[in-house]
């Protein structure tokens, strides 16, 4: 069961029959009490028009025994005088209930004009009328009461029993004094009515709450089908680590297809970064091995003839590994997403305190602060120097100035430049365009690329264009501090 409703398409489809179950109830109810207000509202009308035609000729002057209501057709009628009394009722009338009296005979008449109630009955109904006609008004003689009140009940005529909507209608006679009207309407089509439509409705609400669910259950599978299809290629794509791959695209344009195409930059970029890390792995093994192997040589050759140490050049070997590790351990850190330190760094004294030492380097600055971390900051500065200075000629110039929203620092030397189709390959690693870029002279092709990524990590831009000189301009462009 949990497995079941564990499914989107599972959970959607009951979700949807929910919320269609509860509409249709509700309306339903909604249906069932408005019709129900609508028939007996019906029958109300029915009634009054039944109880004034018998007020209207109580009025004229009709005696009890010439009132065409009282023949039982039209629906049980009572006549009430002020006391309560019933004065005349429906022929064949056996019980009544709802009206103001349960009394069904006409109490006979006594001398004096007092009513005989030694019969014992109950002069008030079951009913929720008040025994009056409700209307509270004064009436002149043959005239109608305007307002009417109403009541349910029941009544048997001729054995047979039913429901009625009762409406009570006073009239002022001339010799009578006040009466009161009680004319009934049946309710039978209201119950009728009713319950058809209740039936229908639940014998329908099952069937059409099937129709509802089976219907989401085929446009959400229909709708979801891609997504089965995306997650089966994921899967395959992990068990085969086959980052090539990619998955099904639909050709809606819908969240699927979007999910789609996110999904395969996503694997793209993935397969990007994989095979630039195994790049990384084979380019450092290869620069890794030749000192390595020069020194152990060099080792060897010491071992069996001392008086062949070349110690210089072991040396030199060894500070080149050295060298060639760190910048190895910075990119591993770069690439694992190391953030920068949020100390504040004056831009320009770093630089003059980088050129500092370095011969043919001149240095024109004016105050500049960022953020980020100084140690980073300083390893760009140095690379960049580093690699000016190697193909310069006479002279190496740094700038710092603060140019719009950005603080620029630019690094110029005097030497050939570089090719403007070479100008994004050198940012590569382990890229080197000439023999000056050897390894003996040039280092191991990682400077200008660790330079790039220090910058991208402190939300920058490291670029290279054309020196007034002729040579290469280096441009490192960072957003001041509080700018972020």
């Amino acid at each position: 069961m949990s497995r079941l409703f564990g499914s989107v398409r599972s959970r959607a489809t009951l979700g949807a029959t929910l919320v269609v179950a509860v509409a249709l109830v509700t309306a339903g109810i909604a249906v069932l009490l408005s019709l129900r207000s609508n028939l007996t509202a019906e029958a109300g009308t029915q009634a009054e028009r039944s109880a004034r035609a018998v007020a209207s000729e109580l009025a004229a002057g009709t005696p009890y025994g010439g009132l065409s209501g009282l023949d039982g057709d039209d629906g049980p009628v009572q006549i009430l005088d002020e006391d309560g009394g019933l004065v005349a009722a429906s022929e064949d009338l056996e019980r009544i209930s709802g009206t103001a009296t349960a009394e069904v005979r006409p109490r006979p008449s006594v001398p004096g004009g007092e009513d005989d109630d030694s019969d014992g009955s109950d002069d008030s109904g079951d009913g929720d009328s008040d025994g009056s006609d409700g209307s509270g008004e004064d009436l002149d003689p043959g005239e109608i009461a305007r307002e009417t009140t109403f009541g349910n009940g029941s009544a048997t005529i001729d054995g047979d029993t039913e429901d009625y909507r009762f409406a009570a209608v006073g009239v002022e006679t001339r010799d009578r004094g006040r009466l009161t009207v009680y004319a009934g309407a049946p309710l039978a089509a209201e119950h009728s009515a009713v319950d058809t439509a209740q039936t229908a409705m639940l014998l329908g609400l099952p069937l059409l709450l099937g129709v509802v669910a089976g219907v989401t259950w085929m446009v959400t599978g229909r709708a979801l089908r891609p997504v089965e299809g995306i997650r089966r290629e994921m899967a395959a794509i992990t068990a085969s680590e086959d980052l090539a791959r990619r998955v099904p695209e639909p050709g809606t344009h819908d969240e699927i297809a979007r999910l789609a195409r996110t999904t395969n930059e996503t694997l793209a970029a993935l397969e990007t970064s994989v095979e630039r890390q195994r790049r990384f792995v084979a380019d450092a093994s290869h620069e890794l091995r030749s000192p390595i192997a020069s020194l152990r040589t060099q080792l060897e050759v010491a071992a069996a003839h001392p008086e062949l140490l070349d110690l210089d050049g072991a040396v030199e070997d060894t500070v080149r590994l050295q060298h060639l590790a760190a910048d190895l351990l910075l990119l591993a850190r770069l690439d694992a997403g190391e953030r920068p330190a949020d100390a504040l760094v004056d831009l320009a004294a770093l630089a003059r305190e980088e050129a500092a030492g370095r011969t043919g380097v001149t240095v024109d600055t004016e105050p500049a602060e960022v953020t980020g971390s100084r140690g980073q900051l300083g390893r760009l500065l140095a690379n960049l120097l580093d690699n000016a200075r190697r193909h310069a000629r006479e002279r190496v110039t740094v700038t710092v100035r603060r140019e719009g929203d950005r603080v620029v620092l630019g690094v110029a030397d005097d030497g050939e430049g570089v090719a403007e189709a070479d100008r994004e390959r050198i940012f590569e690693r382990f890229v080197r365009l000439d023999a000056a870029r050897s390894r003996d002279e040039g280092g191991a092709g990682l400077g200008l690329a660790i330079a790039r990524d220090v910058a991208v990590r402190h939300g920058g831009t490291l670029t290279v264009g054309s020196a007034p000189t002729g040579g290469a301009l280096f441009e490192l462009r960072l957003p001041p501090a509080g700018r972020g």
